[in-house]
């Protein structure tokens, strides 16, 4: 009994020390993938079946960036002493925590390694998640109205995807991937029953419940998926979800982005059609590290470098274009300023963009936002279940993503970069481009003729 005493209160001292030990995260550029016992001949050993079949459906070939980081290098990381959390296979880059920053001097000395960066400070504490989350959800108390779509009418005929919906393209057969800061009560919330998951992820920290985290994801899901007529319809109610979480919600860090590298990395492999992120970064808690408006040109941002390599993968991703549009900052927030992604502005009932929606163009002056879709009092789901109005950029892009995965399903001989390209055709504005509406709001209709004609 003593004995057991005597362990127990050296393990508890062991704990308050390590506590006390603030940890660190750095990003670590690798040189390259020599060391690999991987081969482009067997892409089945880190790609799946469904990943393959889209590639090659495309067209598109596997390639070096597809190659996993090579394990050796991480061996050789975790020899030096730091704990490897993350790896990003398309930017060659391994995330790593230690309490000891001089460890890092290291590293740096490693042949394989390029550079180093400091990424993520430990919070000084993490608030608890609500175990009694789910004690919150109202009954299902909610009357059918006379709208098919009720209060989400206007937000999907604005798109005319309603007409794609009556036509059987209800995004069924397609795969979308949410990557968010968390999907509170999701999997509570009665008018959310009937939407597809394929299952769940968290980067930022790995096991946890993401439906225990923040409401977000919750809300830019209802968007889309929620599928109960007349009482609200989302853009794609027959899709399949995949939900990540990669915001940290007790700091605001460049760890971040590689979370979200981790996370569209691991949909790709699953195989995901398209990505919706509702993210964008341009101001951390270490305010050396903001970015500049020269920094808008899709290559600074690990996350903007990231995301313009999805449709090269065969992935469509839509981001939000951010909601600076009335504040100092007033532009995009990457990733928003990658290239070939849909980046998506808000606009209000009327068709009038928001002030808060951020504004193009990109540094090297490509047109941005791409298009607009509702998102000045959009109709979401909050985390008790009940139906509210909203603002923001986060909604307006998966009302907008919803109806790329039907169009996409009504056309599914297109490449990524061409649906891009055909969303972008069918704006009200394409003639005519701007940096506050981009090529305007999409007539989903009218793609799908133009794809028929062709």
């Amino acid at each position: 009994m003593k004995k057991t005493l005597v362990f127990l209160l050296a393990a508890w001292m062991s704990s308050v020390m390590w506590a006390g030990d603030k940890l660190y995260r750095y990003r670590v550029q690798l040189k390259d993938k020599a060391q690999t016992t991987y081969s482009l001949d067997r892409p089945a050993e880190f790609l799946s079946p469904k990943a393959l079949e889209r590639r090659e459906r495309q067209g598109l070939d596997v390639d070096m960036t597809d190659i996993p980081v090579c394990d050796a290098y991480l061996k050789a990381l975790a020899q030096v002493g730091v704990r490897v959390v993350g790896t990003s296979k398309w930017s060659n880059t391994a995330l790593v925590e230690t309490a000891d920053t001089l460890l890092v001097n290291q590293v740096k000395g490693l042949p394989f390694v390029t550079t180093t960066v400091k990424v993520w400070t430990q919070p000084d504490s993490i608030p608890p998640r609500d175990a009694r989350r789910k004690e919150l959800v109202k009954p299902d108390v909610m009357t059918p109205g006379k709208d098919y779509y009720g209060p989400a009418q206007c937000q999907t005929d604005m798109l005319n995807v309603d007409k794609l919906h009556c036509a059987g393209y209800r995004g069924q057969g397609m795969t979308i991937a949410i990557i968010d800061g968390g999907f509170f009560n999701a999997d509570a919330i009665p008018l959310l029953r009937n939407v597809k998951i394929e299952g769940t992820r968290n980067f930022v920290h790995p096991g946890w419940d993401v439906y225990a985290e923040s409401d977000h994801g919750m809300s830019v899901l209802s968007c889309m998926g929620t599928h109960t007529p007349n009482v609200m319809v989302g853009t794609a109610p027959e899709a399949s979800y995949w939900l990540f979480c990669s915001e940290d919600m007790d700091c605001e860090c460049l760890a971040e982005e590689d979370y979200w590298a981790q996370a569209i990395e691991y949909a790709d492999s699953l195989g995901v059609d398209i990505v919706n992120t509702s993210l964008g970064y341009y101001a951390f808690d270490d305010a050396s590290q903001n970015y500049r408006y020269r920094d808008l040109d899709g290559r600074t941002s690990l996350m903007s470098r990231v995301a313009s390599m999805a449709a090269d993968k065969g992935m469509i991703v839509v981001c939000s274009a951010g909601n600076s549009g009335g504040g100092t900052w007033k532009k995009l927030t990457p990733p928003a300023d990658a290239d070939n992604v849909l980046t998506v502005g808000a606009v209000d009932a009327k068709g009038i963009n928001t002030t808060f929606s951020s504004l193009g163009n990109t540094a090297d002056g490509r047109v941005k936002p791409d298009v607009m879709a509702r998102g000045g009092a959009a109709a979401v789901i909050r985390s008790d279940g009940n139906i509210e109005s909203a603002n923001g950029t986060s909604f307006s892009t998966p009302i907008l993503c919803g109806a790329v995965a039907c169009l996409w399903q009504a056309c599914p001989k297109l490449t990524a970069l061409e649906v891009i390209e055909l969303v972008r055709r069918a704006g009200d504005r394409y003639e005519f481009p701007d940096n506050v509406y981009g090529y305007g709001i999409p007539d989903f209709w009218k793609a799908y003729q133009q794809a028929q004609v062709k």
